[in-house]
């Protein structure tokens, strides 16, 4: 486990950055011409930014970028 000390302005691009790559990746998981084996790549993707996003972003913000289940992800 490693521990990372940093500042509110840093936090707040580290946010920045992990939503622009998150919603690129929503993005892309849409495309219809992106193989299956790739799009699960990216899924795994976004699973660990999601992560890290937790860690610095509000509840609210979190809120946003859940992703639904499988089942519910087909329908809509």
């Amino acid at each position: 486990m490693f521990g990372l000390l940093i500042n509110e302005k840093e936090v707040k691009e580290m946010e920045y950055l992990i939503k622009r790559e998150m919603d690129e990746i929503l993005f892309d998981l849409r495309d219809e011409r992106i193989d299956h084996i790739v799009k699960r790549a990216m899924e795994e993707r976004y699973k660990i930014l999601f992560t890290l996003f937790r860690r610095v972003a509000s509840p609210n913000e979190c809120l946003k970028y859940m992703r639904r289940g499988k089942k519910d992800r087909k329908k809509g």
